[in-house]
């Protein structure tokens, strides 16, 4: 925690020192400006430069790649930016923590209103806000003799020139002044950029001379090898610029017994739910920060590997690694991307989840590094399974410690067709699926399907052993004869299925199909998928969703299901072979209840 804490303060140091200088041509440098404070939202910007406005005659708003909200003053030459930082400081004008900056660090201006970036310097300001050349108002003489003398000759003012670049000589000398310190931050720059894959040594080898020379010519410089202070400058400050509006420091909470470097500019404390203590968002940051404390062993710790990849904050796709007395979960989809890390020490489970948006991956990838590495369990210190809780707080079963489970877009039934975990169900349950799972947890892949019969079969990407499945009846059932469709009637809220009892009403459909039969059946959308059971056990058929025929409407209790011949013919033309029951007599409900129970299946749909 100390180093990192060292080496935050020493990057802060020289971006205060030197300006932070995004990365790019000498002479893109020529402008500058001083920040004097960001804001994480549009609003609160706004605000914030009409006050500075009235102070101060030079106040532009910029939207950095932050996503934060930049106040500066300018543009300003370089070397006045400098002088004008130390002069409006030294009279409390400005925060203490303004630095210099760039026009390459900023994106869109918002402020003043339909401004664009200013490339010309303006003249310096004062103390007192004012520029320095303002005087007193001339009288109506003076103004006509010099309006005449304007007219007469208009001398415009050049722009300053660009401070002279080193030499190589220089530049191996100045270089020679950085201590291990800068010399790893100068690595970890080059590194951040993409153009150095090494290790982070502070030792300037063949590695590093090469990834220096990339950089040059990247920027238009001639590829020496050795960087220039203005260079080194300019790269260092384009990767401290990415995390300037972070606020990256040490965050100690005693509620869960956790101290680590986190991003306190992006998060507010919100609440205690164990075992988490939870940070949401600071303005439209989009990062969210949890906090793991609860009391355990190996068993505790192996329930919450589990039970976080329910969550959405945990995206299904991701690397996933857990050993003995640890675990990570790394998650990312098109909404969020999220770092869970969890360690085991005596009877305690620390750790942390950081989420955020997909399009800050780079820079906070590389902050999960250092809340990682900075990651500290406060010896003595858990939170109690009881902390925060009160009778008033949102329960439901879809909420765990007030988090958002991750459900299905939808789910129907299905049963097992073979040993092998092989799956019929309904071509409803695919819908426009990214995956499919049987159970929430087997991954299924779409082996063959029927878009008029709405036959799907489903084979498990491992083998599978399911308790039981599927025995088709030889023979056709006879009219009005007990049926039971086995179905997960209210989808994933349930994690049994349901028996629903009915009559075969007739062994065709409504039109004279001969491959469908009519149910008199209160069924609901969970079940269609699900197997017709015969009183024996036997698999007559496979429930089909009801139509969504606008033009008529069927009474509530007439169903159709596909019948068990063409389920057979289905099944043997993907190249499996339906097993046929032998049962001749029929079983109590509590036994077609376990029996239907073990062949049928949760099939559901993610997105």
């Amino acid at each position: 925690m100390t180093r990192i804490l060292m080496r935050l303060f020493f990057v802060a140091t020289v971006a205060f020192a030197t300006g932070l200088i995004s990365g790019g041509a000498a002479r893109a440098q020529a402008t500058a400006w001083v920040q004097i404070e960001a804001q994480p939202t549009l609003a609160e910007a706004e605000a914030r430069a009409r006050a500075y406005a009235a102070t101060f005659p030079q106040v532009s708003g910029f939207r950095m790649r932050s996503g934060w909200y930049a106040i500066a003053l300018g543009p300003f030459a370089r070397n006045e930016a400098t002088n004008q930082l130390r002069s409006l400081r030294s009279a409390r004008q400005i925060p203490g923590d303004s630095f210099v900056a760039f026009s390459n660090q900023y994106a869109q201006q918002f402020w003043p209103v339909g401004g664009a970036i200013p490339t010309q310097p303006l003249v310096p300001l004062n103390p007192a806000g004012t520029t320095e050349t303002a005087q007193p108002a001339p009288d109506a003489g003076a103004q006509a003799e010099e309006t005449a003398e304007a007219e007469a000759e208009v001398v415009a003012t050049p722009e300053p020139e660009p401070e002279p670049e080193e030499t190589p000589r220089q530049a191996r000398a100045s270089e020679r002044q950085l201590d291990r310190a800068g010399r790893e931050l100068l690595q970890e720059a080059l590194q951040w950029e993409g153009f150095y894959t090494g290790a982070i040594d502070a030792s300037f080898g063949a590695g590093t001379r090469r990834a220096m020379a990339a950089y040059q010519t990247a920027i238009g410089a001639e590829p020496t090898g050795v960087l220039t202070t203005r260079q080194r400058e300019g790269l260092i400050g384009g990767y401290q610029a990415q995390f300037e509006a972070l606020g990256l420091a040490s965050l100690r909470d005693e509620r869960a017994g956790v101290e680590l470097i986190a991003p306190t500019k992006l998060v507010k404390f919100a609440k205690i739910e164990p075992p988490f203590a939870q940070y949401d968002s600071e303005g439209d940051s989009g990062v969210r920060l949890l906090l793991i404390s609860q009391l355990g062993e190996q068993a505790e710790l192996s329930g919450l590997y589990d039970i976080m990849q329910t969550l959405e904050i945990v995206p299904p796709e991701g690397e996933r690694e857990r050993g003995r007395r640890s675990f990570t979960l790394t998650g990312q989809d098109t909404q969020r991307h999220s770092y869970t890390y969890a360690t085991l020490s005596g009877g305690q489970i620390k750790g942390f989840t950081l989420i955020w948006r997909p399009e800050d991956a780079k820079l906070m990838t590389k902050v999960v590094q250092m809340m990682r590495d900075s990651f500290t369990p406060l010896d003595g210190v858990v939170m109690p399974d009881n902390a925060g809780t009160s009778g008033g707080d949102e329960q439901r079963i879809d909420l765990m410690a007030g988090l958002q489970l991750r459900r299905p877009d939808h789910s129907r039934s299905g049963f097992y067709v073979d040993g092998s975990g092989a799956v019929l169900t309904t071509t409803e349950a695919l819908g426009q699926c990214s995956r499919v799972t049987v159970n929430e947890e087997v991954e299924m892949e779409v082996s063959a399907q029927d878009d008029s019969l709405g036959l799907a079969l489903l084979r498990p990407q491992s083998a599978q052993a399911p308790l039981s499945y599927a025995r088709f009846a030889p023979q056709v059932p006879r009219l009005q004869s007990e049926i039971a469709v086995s179905g997960y009637s209210y989808e994933d809220l349930l994690t049994l299925p349901v028996l629903t009892f009915g009559q075969l009403a007739d062994i065709r459909g409504l039109s004279g199909q001969e491959n469908l039969h009519r149910l008199s059946i209160e069924a609901l959308p969970g079940d269609a998928g699900g197997p017709v059971l015969d009183q024996t056990g036997a698999v007559v058929g496979m429930l089909l969703p009801r139509s969504t025929d606008g033009a008529r409407q069927l009474p509530e209790n007439v169903s159709f299901s596909a019948d068990a011949g063409s389920i057979a013919a289905f099944l043997s033309n993907a190249g499996l072979t339906p097993s046929a029951s032998e049962a001749t007599s029929g079983l109590p409900p509590e036994d077609l209840t376990l029996l239907a129970g073990d062949m049928t299946v949760l099939v559901s749909c993610w997105n």
